[in-house]
């Protein structure tokens, strides 16, 4: 009896077997595609590039440039935070160097104003280097009355004029 079943079985296993069908079909399933594991870091970064201009002012919040009164180059209270933002973002972005731009209004002789102009980024970077930024790191440059932002002989453009602004070097 146990024989009887046993081949029974194997012939209704056989005959099942042969009931599959044989020929492939007509549409494939697709390829399966392989995944890609995405890495945060290799993301392409939007915005501004590091080195930039545009990067550096954004970096330091638009404290890029600070403002001295008539006949001076002293670094006051209101210019240390924008100093202290530029300085920060220097130490933290290695290879950004800047050129400090002296400037100043249009009252004065042209030698005046280029040495005046001269000492006002000079006491800028003095400052910056006095925060840790490497002198190697920062180029000044004075151009006197020769570059207004404002033009007009009031006290307004005066103003605006006299001032060291930060470019960065590329």
């Amino acid at each position: 009896m146990n024989i009887r079943l046993s081949t029974i079985l194997l012939l209704a296993g056989t005959a099942s077997l042969a009931a599959c069908k044989t020929t492939a079909p007509d549409i494939l399933p697709p390829d399966p595609t392989p995944t890609t594991q995405t890495n945060p870091s290799a993301v392409t970064p939007t915005g501004p590039i590091v080195g930039t201009q545009e990067h550096f002012v954004n970096g330091v919040q638009g404290q890029n440039v600070i403002y001295f009164d008539t006949d001076r180059y002293n670094i006051d209270s209101e210019d240390v935070p924008a100093l202290q933002s530029q300085a920060q973002y220097l130490l933290r972005n290695q290879s950004v160097n800047i050129t400090l731009e002296g400037h100043c209004d249009e009252r004065g002789t042209r030698e005046y104003n280029l040495a005046l102009g001269e000492r006002r980024a000079n006491a800028a970077k003095n400052y910056l280097v006095s925060l840790g930024v490497p002198a190697s790191r920062i180029r000044t440059v004075s151009y006197g009355k020769e570059r207004p932002i404002a033009t007009g002989s009031n006290a307004q453009a005066w103003a605006q004029n006299r001032r060291a602004v930060s470019v960065v070097i590329r």
